[in-house]
């Protein structure tokens, strides 16, 4: 946390002075940012991100771009952006709406609709292409290099790695990213909330362009692991995305976790048992 809340600063990007403040707890897979919910003196309540280092502060600059740009029921409204010593985002506070899980079809369903509307929205000038992150996505190549981190988390067998891996590998390397799509690529539950019926989605700093089937697909492992249905019956042909998605989630299991994300590790290891196994099955290979 900084050593004080940055009254002054928030003052001057929301135009109202801060009556009261709250921290507000991390999930633990992020960046190293504080965060705060925060009651202005003219009645707004907002929700605040502060950036700890460099690259917290880098991340928000991305958030910012498409929180300035973008105008959208699946997005919260902009409060107010300040990027000096310190650099600090203001959105509207969301802690009213539903947070899931628990999950319902219907739920599911507005989530799929804001997906939708999000991929038909035109992308802010400036955002990643998909198309250019293939070797930070496909994970496959870090594990033909050293299979030895997903091995130690007892994913799949030595013996079954090495008759699947020349189908995976060639599948992270062909499946196709390019498109002209605005994504966020980051769905899940902590990313998310419902109000009205509507999803609205927070934490932009991996927004891209490209394949819009991604997002998707990269949101149905969390989802099932909270009580969701299987990923086969939401998209039953992930075109080859399921098996990069199982690439990026088993190549960074076994690895130590980073000191601003505590518990990102186990996290993506859960969420390459339920992908690692839709590969499989898309791909024809036994169960790993």
């Amino acid at each position: 946390m900084p050593k004080s809340f940055p009254a002054a600063e928030l003052e001057a990007a929301a135009g109202s002075t801060p009556a009261h403040w709250q921290p507000v707890r991390s999930g633990g897979y992020g960046t190293n940012s504080a965060h705060w919910r925060v009651e202005l003196a003219d009645g707004r309540w907002v929700f605040v991100k502060v950036a700890l280092d460099d690259t917290a502060a880098e991340w928000l600059r991305g958030e910012y771009l498409v929180y300035s740009e973008v105008q959208a029921p699946f997005i919260p409204e902009l409060v107010g952006w300040h990027d000096g010593e310190q650099t600090l985002l203001a959105i509207a506070d969301l802690s009213d709406a539903h947070w899931p899980p628990p999950w319902t079809s219907e739920q599911i369903d507005a989530v799929s609709a804001a997906l939708d509307e999000l991929h038909a929205t035109p992308a802010p000038a400036g955002l990643p292409l998909l198309g250019d992150e293939r070797e930070w996505l496909n994970g496959w190549e870090l594990v033909a290099e050293d299979a030895e981190p997903l091995l130690s988390t007892g994913l799949c067998s030595q013996r079954w790695l090495e008759h699947a891996l020349p189908t995976l590998l060639d599948t992270g390397r062909t499946c196709a990213l390019e498109g002209d799509a605005f994504l966020h690529l980051d769905v899940r539950s902590d990313n998310l909330c419902l109000r009205d019926g509507r999803a609205v989605l927070v934490d932009w700093n991996l927004a891209h362009v490209g394949n819009p089937l991604l997002d998707m697909v990269a949101w149905l492992p969390s989802l099932r692991l909270e009580g969701g249905p299987e990923p086969r019956e939401l998209v039953p042909d992930s075109e080859g995305l399921a098996a990069l998605l199982a690439g990026f989630f088993a190549a960074r299991a076994g690895l130590p976790p980073p000191s601003t994300a505590p518990r990102v590790r186990e996290f993506q290891r859960r969420q390459a048992e339920v992908a690692l196994p839709w590969a499989a099955v898309e791909l024809g290979l036994p169960p790993p």
